[in-house]
């Protein structure tokens, strides 16, 4: 385990912003995580467990702790045999020369129709759906091009055209910060909620995510349900799974939602502000009060007696258009919810535009906006 010091964070993250890590390792497989979680706890340290950094701000001050970047590690892909009486086929990509555990492990019981991937935490998401895809396995499709690694998913339940990976999440294990121990948590027990979970909610910090298993659809249908979605291919088409994802990565490659070097929106956190549920009447109120001023705020079912309100929707009709500029920080030229980095922002212009944003739609409209990202080091 080799120990950096006073390591910047900046170029870590895709926003680029925020000061030095105090402490800083990398840690290619999970027995390097392990090992660097327990020097944490022996030095009384916060630890921050950084995987690409898309979905981050780090403070202009930095972060006195420990970052460990964790690798790859390592995944495996099992399906069902083509021939019914031979069982299950396991393939073992990358993590060997690691010591990834998962790799030995005895492979998952699959029927006929399932696919189950394994991945360690540091594997990166999209390399996960495409092998998906490549197996022909359903379930992740619309989540294509999202950045960002495994182990990062489950903690925001991440979600985009109509599928969120606690839809596919058998299990996952972590390892419990209190006591030092590797557990595995099944779908049930983690706690999944609109970009939510246990692990950024109840127990924020507890846990470290150390591999994350899905059970996919073999041979399944892709998912079709998104407005977007359904407008590139009509009613009646049947696309396949990797012209879903090719129509996924077309969209948001508009929304410059794909990293690109060469795109001006480039440095941002993605989405910054999830979209708010609120009661049914709430919304009944706003929306009778906006109406009679000529204005139809969009909506979409939720929870039981619940809305979901569109975010976009609120940041533009409080003022904020696309392109926006406060000094270094503005709004990407694409998506009204990104937030980015014109080149030299600090953390503090970042945060002063997100706090201008929310100050403004709760004075329009009485609707409270929750960034997305981790804040590092405030």
């Amino acid at each position: 385990m080799k120990l950096q010091e006073n390591i910047p964070l900046a170029p870590l993250t895709t926003l680029g912003v925020g000061g030095q890590a105090r402490y800083y390792l990398e840690a290619p497989d999970r027995l390097d995580v392990i090992s660097a979680a327990q020097f944490a706890k022996n030095e009384k340290l916060p630890l921050l467990v950084l995987g690409s950094g898309s979905n981050l701000v780090v403070a202009d001050a930095g972060f006195e702790g420990v970052v460990v970047k964790i690798g790859p590690g390592g995944f495996s892909v099992t399906y069902p045999d083509s021939d019914p009486g031979k069982g299950a086929i396991t393939v073992a990509v990358g993590g060997a020369d690691g010591g990834c555990p998962m790799i030995r492990a005895v492979p998952y019981r699959v029927g006929r129709t399932d696919c189950v991937i394994r991945a360690e935490a540091g594997e990166s998401w999209d390399d996960i759906v495409e092998t998906a895809l490549r197996y022909n396995a359903a379930g992740i499709e619309c989540l294509s091009g999202i950045p960002g690694t495994v182990g990062a998913t489950p903690v925001q339940n991440v979600g985009a055209y109509g599928q969120e990976v606690a839809e596919t999440i058998e299990e996952i294990d972590v390892l419990d910060r209190t006591v030092m121990d590797v557990r595995t948590l099944k779908n049930a027990e983690c706690g999944f909620g609109y970009r939510s979970s246990r692990f950024n909610t109840t127990d924020r910090d507890l846990y470290i995510i150390l591999s994350v298993t899905f059970r996919l659809r073999w041979n399944g249908e892709p998912n079709l349900r998104y407005a977007d979605l359904q407008r590139v291919f009509g009613a009646r088409a049947r696309p396949s799974l990797q012209q879903v994802r090719e129509a996924v990565l077309q969209i948001r490659r508009s929304k410059s939602m794909v990293l690109d070097p060469d795109d001006e929106n480039r440095r941002s956190a993605g989405s910054f502000f999830k979209n708010p549920v609120v009661p049914v009447k709430v919304f009944e109120q706003l929306d009778d009060r906006l109406r009679s001023r000529g204005l139809a705020m969009p909506s979409y079912p939720a929870a039981e007696d619940m809305r979901k309100l569109s975010a976009a929707w609120l940041v533009e009709q409080a003022g904020f258009y696309k392109g926006y500029s406060s000094g270094a920080a503005g709004i990407s030229t694409r998506h009204s919810l990104a937030i980015v980095n014109r080149g030299g922002a600090t953390a503090a212009e970042i945060v002063a535009l997100k706090n201008e944003i929310q100050t403004r739609v709760m004075s329009e409209f009485g609707i409270e906006l929750t960034p997305e990202p981790v804040f590092v080091g405030f």
